[in-house]
């Protein structure tokens, strides 16, 4: 699988993953949180995938939530270096441009032809 980082999201990935956030945002929200209270790392990283993927750890089957067309996998910027999907040379870059994770989530999204990172505003209370 090539990761590569597109400047934009592909439009027809943007409607069905901005209405699966919305529903899951909350969850999302609580999962960054406890991520990062429990000192695993401060980087959270949601992964939105249509298919199973090896990476993180399955927070949201989709197949188990009405009207969710992306599955979500809870997992962390250190990991993901690791892993290599991150270029390990370039995290100091990828922290330094980090949104505050009380605000922003960052998702990185994996379909077939698209592999991109991305940051969500929550929804506001």
């Amino acid at each position: 699988m090539d990761y590569f980082n597109d400047p934009e999201l592909n439009g027809k990935y943007l409607g069905t993953i901005t209405k699966d956030f919305a529903t899951v945002s909350d969850t999302l929200k609580e999962a960054s949180y406890q991520i990062r209270k429990r000192e695993i790392s401060p980087f959270p990283v949601f992964i939105f995938a249509r298919q199973a993927v090896q990476l993180g750890s399955l927070l949201i089957n989709a197949d188990e939530v009405e009207g969710l067309q992306w599955h979500v996998f809870a997992s962390y910027l250190d990991i993901l270096a690791q892993q290599g999907i991150v270029d390990p040379a370039k995290l100091d870059e990828f922290k330094g441009t980090w949104k505050d994770p009380d605000e922003f989530c960052c998702l990185l999204v994996v379909d077939e032809e698209f592999t991109n990172f991305v940051y969500v505003p929550y929804p506001e209370d």
